[in-house]
């Protein structure tokens, strides 16, 4: 008797410590996951501003009035960057929504909360579209310098603005319009719409826009619940992505996109783009191996990014760092970072795809390969005749990978 009380005690405990933790583990995940996915507190914002008449944009009546726009799965990574799978009528959309102000180039800190009594705030009453043309035009000029083309870039954005497709941009749609140019991925997205790599925008209301759908959000075909997710270590998150991969010939084409969409934004008509963080998170694709960018938040122009790096002060070069990838020199003498980024972004690319294209690459081109891959990491921005290497060793890594998959159904 006293030894099976004994046990009873010990599977009662055991029971008892099994479904404690398991109870703290689900409360810690839930309080993440109410944190993370605030699709009501978004839509709420949004809506009101509609519904007083502060903003309007193509999406609006859908979200707002006809309902017919809805939130789906949260996506959402960081509490200030709403993301989410919707359906919007037979279509299937992701939708983005900022819930704090823009994020600036804040190296490091975060962004302040969202002010309510200035969002929306510009332009003001009595703006003529002249005079909001003037607006752009000079926020384009001070964000991406002197380009000889901004004219026709501030055409884009008004026929964009233009959500009702009435021939005119009214205040609201223009306050939108403005609120959405502060956010570097709804820019990009806008200048490179033209272009296959880039999600088409489907529509906008206040701050918040829809992008068009992609199956595959990750270079890897593997995607599991967040709450595995957060169980698995990252060692062996990285081994199950590599088990996961497409076939060769498949990831060559969906490297061949990404090299595509480097040479998009290097040097492109609107300037130099860079990318500061090139984690196989932001990227994605579709069901016949094309790349889609899915997050581009952390590309920014790189005038832009000069200008917030300037003079600012530092210790060591890990203080001039912002996003994960864009860094410069810290300059002892002077204890300030200097504006000269180190890597330009097909070496950073190189690095991100050397693993996923050397394993199970044909024998006969992964020495040739493994070559042009190292040449490319080495790549510095200060190295003399650097344009000239970045193009010559981007067209070599699209030849050696097209010549390959030229001839199979992959291509």
């Amino acid at each position: 008797m006293v030894r099976f009380s004994y046990m009873r005690m010990k599977y009662l405990f055991i029971s008892w410590l099994v479904v404690f933790i398991g109870s703290w583990v689900m409360y810690v995940q839930y309080s993440t996951y109410t944190e993370l996915c605030r699709g009501h507190d978004c839509r709420k914002i949004i809506c009101d501003k509609y519904k007083t008449g502060v903003i309007d944009g193509s999406a609006c009546s859908s979200l707002c009035a006809k309902e017919t726009l809805y939130f789906g799965k949260c996506l959402s990574t960081k509490p200030n960057n709403q993301m989410y799978l919707g359906i919007w009528g037979n279509l299937q959309g992701v939708i983005k929504c900022q819930m704090e102000e823009a994020a600036r180039l804040d190296f490091g800190t975060d962004p302040e909360p969202r002010k309510e009594i200035i969002l929306f705030d510009k332009p003001t009453r009595g703006t003529t579209v002249e005079k909001f043309k003037e607006m752009v035009y000079s926020f384009f000029k001070a964000k991406l310098g002197e380009q000889g083309n901004l004219s026709e870039l501030v055409n884009i954005i008004l026929s964009f603005a233009d959500g009702n497709k009435d021939g005119r941009v009214s205040l609201p749609e223009a306050k939108s319009a403005w609120a959405l140019l502060q956010l570097d991925e709804f820019l990009l997205m806008v200048m490179l719409q033209d272009k296959e790599h880039t999600p088409k925008l489907m529509g906008f209301c206040g701050d918040l826009y829809v992008i068009e759908r992609v199956e595959y959000t990750s270079l890897y075909g593997i995607s599991l619940p967040w709450m595995i997710e957060l169980l698995i270590p990252s060692g062996f998150r990285r081994s199950m992505d590599q088990w996961f991969t497409p076939s060769w010939p498949r990831k060559a084409k969906i490297a061949i996109g990404l090299l595509e969409f480097v040479e998009d934004i290097f040097h492109g008509p609107y300037g130099n783009f860079l990318m500061c963080d090139t984690s196989a998170r932001n990227l994605g694709y579709n069901d016949k191996y094309d790349l889609k960018m899915m997050d581009m938040r952390k590309i920014v122009p790189e005038m832009n990014l000069k200008e917030m790096i300037k003079d600012r002060p530092c210790e060591s070069d890990m203080d001039c760092v912002y996003g994960t990838d864009c860094r410069t020199l810290c300059d002892q003498s002077k204890m300030r970072c200097t504006t000269e980024v180190i890597q330009p972004n097909l070496a950073k690319v190189c690095q991100l795809l050397k693993d996923y294209l050397l394993r199970g690459a044909p024998s006969d081109i992964h020495e040739e390969l493994e070559k042009q891959l190292y040449l490319c990491i080495a790549l510095k921005v200060s190295a003399n005749q650097m344009e000239m290497e970045h193009s010559l060793i981007l067209n070599n890594l699209k030849t050696l990978l097209w010549k390959k998959i030229s001839h199979t159904t992959d291509s």
